[in-house]
């Protein structure tokens, strides 16, 4: 990677572990502030993660193990909760990169796309559904909604990303890295040491 992208990385980093951000917002951001051209080549997301991964260990090594273990145990609540849509978690949580600033992603594989929506809306959870961009670069459902972690005292953001159940084939392969992208219940678990 050439010094100017490993700027970028590095500057988008501190702002995805400090302020929460995503990393194309981070990206962006990380190009205004250190006044380049809007359009400046910038590292991929493998980049920008190796820069967080660095940033947690130099600056967050003492609370973010912590903090990941408390994202992992909500997690796991709400995947539990929606055992019956198959629901895989994915993004920071799953890779380890995780602070008390991350969003939790689930990926849910419904027979029926508003199944999902209708659970919610029998157990009462507030959610604001909205359209996003999924694994695939395809259009898809999503339920955002805001549930309060015990340990870390504050409310998490628990996004619901709705897939068709033949979607999940798909999900599984490994990333740029070989590791799998996400991980089941099971899977989850075993993180926690459960």
């Amino acid at each position: 990677m050439d010094n100017l992208k490993s700027e970028i990385a590095a500057t988008a980093a501190r702002m995805v572990v400090e302020e929460g951000l995503e990393y194309g917002p981070a990206k962006r951001r990380a190009v205004r502030q250190l006044g380049l051209p809007p359009r400046t080549a910038l590292p991929d997301n493998d980049e920008v993660e190796d820069s967080v991964r660095e940033y947690i260990e130099l600056f967050c090594a003492d609370t973010q193990p912590g903090e990941l273990e408390a994202l992992r145990r909500l997690a796991l609540t709400w995947m539990e909760r929606l055992a019956q849509f198959r629901p895989y978690l994915g993004g920071a949580v799953w890779h380890g990169t995780a602070t008390r600033l991350s969003d939790i992603y689930l990926q849910l594989f419904c027979d029926d796309p508003k199944s999902a929506e209708i659970a919610l809306i029998e157990h009462n959870v507030d959610y604001e559904a909205r359209a996003v961009t999924g694994f695939h670069g395809e259009t898809v459902d999503a339920l955002s909604l805001s549930s309060m972690s015990p340990e870390l005292g504050e409310p998490i953001g628990v996004h619901l990303l709705v897939y068709d159940h033949d979607d999940v084939r798909g999900a599984l392969r490994p990333d740029a890295k070989g590791r799998t992208p996400r991980g089941d219940i099971a899977a989850v678990r075993a993180l926690l040491g459960q």
